[in-house]
This record gives C-alpha cells, sequence and structure tokens, in this order.
C-alpha cells in the first residue's frame, strides 16, 4: 500500500465511492445522492491550505483523504476520509488512517484533529484504534456553536 498525492484524474472515481447522500455532502458539500453527474469532475477545489490523498494498492486506489492546514490555529485536521465501499470492513481505513499520519505530522503543527458524525461508529472505532481520544466537551461545544451538525470531534497526540 502506498500514499501518494491526489491527481485530478481519479475526481468521478472518488465521487462514485459516496454510496448515501451522507457521503456525498461529506466530500461535496451536496446533500444528493447518486453523486450529482455535473460535479463528478470538480468537485475538488484544491486550496493551497488542502493536500489531498489517495491509498493505493498497486496501481488501484482505495482510499481518500485530506489534511486541513491552518496557520492561524496552529492544527491540522484530517477530513474527507473515504475508502472505496469493497474495502470497508477489511482495516483498510486504520492502515490509511495511520498513512495519513505521516504528513499530517510532518507538517509541523502543534495540534491534530478530526470530525466525525457520530453515527459513523466504523469510523470512530477505527480512529480510537489508531490513537485519537475525544476533545474536551468544552471546547467541542464552542465548536459546535457555528456547526450546522454536532460531530464527534477527536485529537491525536502530536507530543511525545
Amino acid at each position: 500500500m502506498e500514499l501518494r498525492a491526489f491527481e485530478g484524474e481519479h475526481s468521478a472515481l472518488v465521487a462514485g465511492w459516496a454510496s448515501s447522500a451522507q457521503e456525498v455532502s461529506l466530500l461535496s458539500g451536496r446533500n444528493e445522492f447518486p453523486f450529482p453527474a455535473e460535479l463528478m469532475t470538480s468537485w475538488r477545489k484544491v486550496a493551497d491550505d488542502i493536500r489531498a490523498y489517495l491509498y493505493f494498492d498497486g496501481e488501484n486506489p482505495i482510499a481518500y483523504g485530506e489534511l486541513w492546514l491552518d496557520d492561524d490555529e496552529d492544527e491540522v485536521e484530517l477530513a474527507r476520509i473515504i475508502v472505496a465501499p469493497e474495502f470497508r470492513g477489511k482495516g483498510i481505513g486504520t492502515e490509511f488512517v495511520r498513512a495519513l499520519l505521516v504528513p499530517a505530522l510532518d507538517a509541523g503543527y502543534a495540534d491534530l484533529f478530526l470530525r466525525v458524525r457520530p453515527d459513523n461508529e466504523p469510523a470512530i472505532r477505527t480512529y480510537l484504534r489508531v490513537g485519537f481520544t475525544p476533545v474536551d466537551e468544552a471546547l467541542v461545544a464552542e465548536w459546535h456553536a457555528p456547526q450546522p451538525i454536532d460531530y464527534a470531534w477527536l485529537q491525536y497526540p502530536t507530543k511525545p
């Protein structure tokens, strides 16, 4: 398995992994299913503070995720993590998150977070298995105030 920078030619493939309106929303911000055809190749708007990755099995992409870098807050957030449907439940998510941690930690930010829908129990188990821990409830309450939904927030230790 190998982590590589995301290339645009895989946009339609990754968009096709969304198996519900919720997954489409997490990737594109649009709450529709199936993935809207007009967004199939343009859903990814890469910004300077976002690093996107694919996880490959040989030449076959099997997972996608992003690192959102925030210089002002001195933090990085793992985001938009999705595993190809045929590879779910096989430990690939755990391997992939561990692989994403390498560039996330190498980026040198003080804090490393992720947010996940609280009903996504398989993902939460994966993140806990990798070493993430729940963020303090008072801080989560503050972060939820401007959000349209309440997330489960997790933090990874960045200091030894």
